[in-house]
C-alpha cells in the first residue's frame, strides 16, 4: 500500500519524464482504464486501429465504444485526419499511441481536442526513454500511460504508469488504484485494487539505474541488424529519428509482398521453424478482433493503410540477452530463405503453412 520503494519509483520516474506526477499501478491495462475513468470519458473514443487490444479493451470494457482510425503511413501512428472524420457528438475524446516509441502527432492531435472540446489522453506503452520535439514523451495530452510489463524497456516484472501535471487528476488516479481509501478507513471515491508492490517496483528502480545500459544494448543490436540486413530486396528496418531520443526496444521490419521473395507471413514461418521468435505485431489489427470485427463489421473499409501495413509488419528478437552472433544467423536465415525461395515455398505448400 503505497510503500518506500514504489513511492521512490514514482518519484524517480516522475523526474526522468520531467512531469509532476507517476501514479504506479499495478499493470498498464489498469493504468489505462483508470485514466479513460479519471477523464470521464464515455460515449465514443477514438483510437487507432493498429495497436495492443489493451488500449481499445480499456475503453470497451466500461461500455464506451473505440472508433478506429486509420494510420499515417510514413509514421505507422495515428492518422489526424483520419481521426476527425470518425467525430460524432457522442465523442468525448481520443487516445494516441506512440507505436514502437515513435512519438505520434502530437501538436495535431492535441489541437484536434481543443478544436473539437474532445480530452486528449497518449497510451505509451512502448515509450519510456522517448522524446517528441526535444521533448519527452510523458508530458503531452492530459496525461500518459506507461508499461512496465517484463517485455517493455523498462521492466517492473509487471506495472504500468500514469503520468500528469494536472494535479486535481493525479489526486484522483491515487484514490482510484487503493478502493477509493483517502485514509484509514475513510472511502470517499470509487476505485479498484490498482495498486503496484514493492517487488515490481524495486525491479523497476533496478531497471532505472541500468537504462542508459540498456538503451545502449538496444541501440547496438537494432544497428546490428540494420547493418547484415542492408540491401535485402523487399525488407526495410523502421527507423527512428535521430534527432530525437528513443529507447530502441523495437526492431521492426517491413516486408514488400511485390518485391520480396517471401511475403510476411512465409517469412514468420521460416524463422519460426529455426526456432526464432519473430512476432507479427498488432496482427490483424483490432478492428478485426472480437467484440470490435461483430461489433463494427464494416470498420476495414475506413483503414485502408492499416490493412495494408499490418500484413507487412514483422518484429525480430533484440534485448539484453540476445547477441551479435545470433543477430548474424537470424539475419542469415533470412538471407538464406531469401535466396532460396522457391523452395521454402514448395515446402510450406507441403506443410500447409
Amino acid at each position: 500500500n503505497d510503500g518506500p520503494f514504489v513511492r521512490d519509483f514514482e518519484k524517480r520516474i516522475a523526474e526522468y519524464v520531467g512531469v509532476k506526477h507517476c501514479i504506479a499501478m499495478c499493470n498498464a491495462t489498469i493504468a489505462l482504464e483508470n485514466a479513460i475513468r479519471a477523464l470521464e470519458l464515455k460515449g465514443e473514443v477514438i483510437v487507432p486501429a493498429y495497436t495492443f487490444i489493451a488500449t481499445a479493451h480499456a475503453l470497451q470494457w466500461q461500455e464506451i465504444t473505440p472508433l478506429f482510425a486509420d494510420m499515417d503511413p510514413t509514421t505507422y501512428n495515428i492518422d489526424p485526419v483520419s481521426a476527425e472524420r470518425l467525430i460524432t457528438p457522442r465523442t468525448t475524446g481520443i487516445v494516441g499511441v506512440h507505436v514502437w516509441g515513435r512519438p505520434c502527432d502530437t501538436d495535431a492531435i492535441d489541437a484536434l481536442g481543443r478544436k473539437h472540446g474532445l480530452k486528449v489522453m497518449y497510451d505509451a506503452a512502448h515509450a519510456f526513454g522517448c522524446s517528441s520535439n526535444g521533448k519527452m514523451i510523458g508530458g503531452f495530452g492530459a496525461c500518459e500511460v506507461f508499461s512496465f510489463h517484463a517485455t517493455k524497456f523498462l521492466n517492473s516484472f509487471e506495472g504500468g504508469a500514469v503520468v500528469t501535471n494536472d494535479d486535481s487528476l493525479a489526486e484522483k488516479l491515487r484514490l482510484m488504484r487503493n478502493f477509493g481509501f483517502s485514509g484509514y478507513d475513510h472511502v470517499i471515491y470509487l476505485g479498484v485494487n490498482g495498486k503496484m508492490t514493492e517487488v515490481c517496483a524495486a525491479m523497476g528502480l533496478t531497471s532505472l539505474e541500468a537504462i542508459d545500459e540498456l538503451i545502449t544494448i538496444n541501440r547496438r543490436n537494432y544497428e546490428a541488424y540494420c547493418n547484415w540486413l542492408r540491401g535485402l530486396r523487399g525488407i526495410s528496418v523502421i527507423k527512428y529519428d535521430s534527432t530525437e531520443k528513443n529507447n530502441y526496444q523495437y526492431v521492426v521490419l517491413e516486408v514488400d509482398p511485390e518485391t520480396a521473395p517471401l511475403n510476411r507471413d512465409e517469412l514468420v514461418a521460416v524463422l519460426h521453424a529455426e526456432n526464432v521468435l519473430a512476432r507479427k505485431y498488432f496482427w490483424p489489427g483490432c478492428h478485426r478482433m472480437e467484440p470490435y470485427k461483430s461489433l463494427q463489421p464494416n470498420a476495414a473499409l475506413l483503414l485502408s493503410e492499416t490493412e495494408r501495413t499490418a500484413s507487412r509488419i514483422l518484429l525480430l528478437p533484440t534485448g539484453q540477452d540476445v547477441t551479435f552472433d545470433a543477430i548474424k544467423t537470424i539475419c542469415g536465415i533470412i538471407r538464406a530463405s531469401f535466396g532460396q525461395s522457391n523452395e521454402v515455398k514448395a515446402a510450406l505448400r507441403k506443410l500447409n503453412l
